[in-house]
């Protein structure tokens, strides 16, 4: 079955089909945090440190990097945050970010084998990331539009998969260091977008036979209770082949979403990590209560 290995200097994840679902933080973007934008273009990293400690606490497996501010030095802030990320946790890092300059100087920082986020099937992206990709020996998220945009077909977004998987191989990319995103879209603006979306995600895990990612919380944009949308859309997503996501791991119940999903689909080895997450609290408290009642 498909791997794609992402690698810290000292930790190695496993995106498959066979192995606990991979969650990558998302909360260190600027894009609608006006705190964390201000301080980036200070200079200042107090956001991006709290942020990535709190999502690595929480469960993320991975973090998500993207230092993108207008009118800052995007390559030498993303340079700056990938060293700082490295010198507080093991996880590996997706660098993110759609200025080539700024990808090329957060794999130059990198230590390990990074995930780029991302490329499209837009001709002079492929023409200018996936050189990027060979040379760093990085793995790539693969999102499915093109030079016509986004397409609500998904056998054209499929197809559009297919390209960039194929021109990766020309330049001597496997399939396996491909993650695709098939685009998950608003359900509220666009009746039927989940259930395409399940079933892209499904044909390009059994015909293409690629890991696939998304932004998870794109499903529930315009909806109240995003909340609780989001973690339903995960684990159905799970269900049908999805095999990592970007997304908040601060939200409980969309972890206890991807930890159930993880159990039922049997990526759970004798459901050790459900049971760390929900039985270990009762198990302290029951000893403390113990202890309490001896000394008495």
């Amino acid at each position: 079955m498909t791997q794609t290995v992402i690698s810290s200097a000292s930790r190695e994840v496993v995106i498959g089909f066979e192995t606990p679902f991979t969650v990558i933080g998302e909360r260190i973007n600027p894009t609608g945090r006006a705190l964390l934008a201000e301080e980036l273009k200070a200079g200042d990293f107090s956001c991006v440190e709290a942020d990535a400690l709190a999502q690595v606490a929480a469960g993320a497996t991975m973090l998500d990097v993207n230092v993108g501010v207008p009118l800052t030095d995007e390559a030498a802030l993303m340079a700056q945050a990938v060293t700082l990320l490295q010198s507080l946790t093991d996880v590996p890092l997706a660098i993110d970010s759609s200025v080539p300059e700024a990808l090329e100087a957060g794999l130059e920082a990198y230590r390990g084998k990074a995930l780029l986020n991302s490329v499209t099937g837009e001709e002079e992206r492929l023409e200018m990331v996936l050189p990027l990709v060979r040379k760093h020996g990085a793995a790539v998220v693969a999102i499915c539009n093109d030079d016509t945009g986004i397409s609500p077909d998904i056998d054209v977004r499929f197809e559009v998969a297919r390209k960039i998987i194929e021109r990766a191989a020309d330049h001597g990319i496997p399939a396996s260091d491909v993650v695709v995103d098939p685009l998950a879209m608003p359900v509220g603006a666009m009746p039927g977008a989940g259930v395409q979306a399940l079933e892209l995600i499904h044909r390009l895990r059994t015909e293409l036979k690629v890991n696939t990612t998304c932004g998870a919380s794109n499903v529930s944009f315009g909806l109240p209770n995003r909340a609780g949308l989001n973690p339903t859309f995960l684990a159905m997503a799970i269900g049908a082949g999805l095999t990592s996501a970007i997304t908040n791991p601060l939200e409980p119940t969309l972890m206890q979403a991807v930890r159930g999903a993880d159990v039922i689909m049997d990526h759970d080895a004798q459901c050790q990590a459900w049971i760390r997450a929900h039985r270990a609290p009762a198990a302290r408290d029951g000893r403390r209560r113990g202890r309490r009642r001896s000394r008495g």
